[in-house]
């Protein structure tokens, strides 16, 4: 076959380390912004962004040239070091070690931008534990507990 083609989805979800409140609202759209281009350079795309002060999602067009491991290392590593670098008093931010990645279906893209748009809401109700472990068990995923927090 001449050309390779591929359409796949991913939301992820990662927090920051011990789940600290340091994703300031001033500078997170920044962030977002500064994501566009990580991707961009992985031949991925963004197509959404959100989160609160703990953690961030991402719904992400991913390129067939790169693993997701491989991807998620880069954003959050090159956004860690652009956090430190560009935010005043951010020296010590940093990223948990680990991450939550869910596939979408092409059907599931507008609900999922419309979750990712409301973040703000979902955590007037829910703390990112109960949202991370409902997204877990609606995926089925199998997990102890005490290896989910850094």
């Amino acid at each position: 076959m001449p050309q390779s083609f591929a359409r796949v989805y991913i939301h992820l979800i990662f927090s920051t380390k011990n789940r600290e409140r340091s994703i300031h609202r001033d500078w997170a759209p920044r962030l977002n912004q500064y994501l566009i281009g990580i991707l961009r350079e992985r031949k991925c795309e963004l197509l959404a962004a959100g989160g609160v002060e703990d953690h961030m999602h991402l719904l992400i067009s991913m390129s067939r040239e790169i693993a997701i491991s491989d991807l998620v290392r880069d954003v959050k590593s090159i956004s860690s070091h652009w956090i430190h670098t560009t935010i005043p008093g951010s020296r010590a931010f940093a990223w948990q070690q680990g991450y939550s990645v869910f596939s979408v279906s092409y059907s599931g893209l507008d609900d999922v931008k419309e979750y990712i748009a409301r973040q703000e809401e979902h955590h007037r109700k829910r703390s990112f534990r109960e949202e991370l472990l409902m997204f877990l068990e609606k995926h089925g995923i199998e997990y102890d507990e005490r290896y989910l927090w850094d």
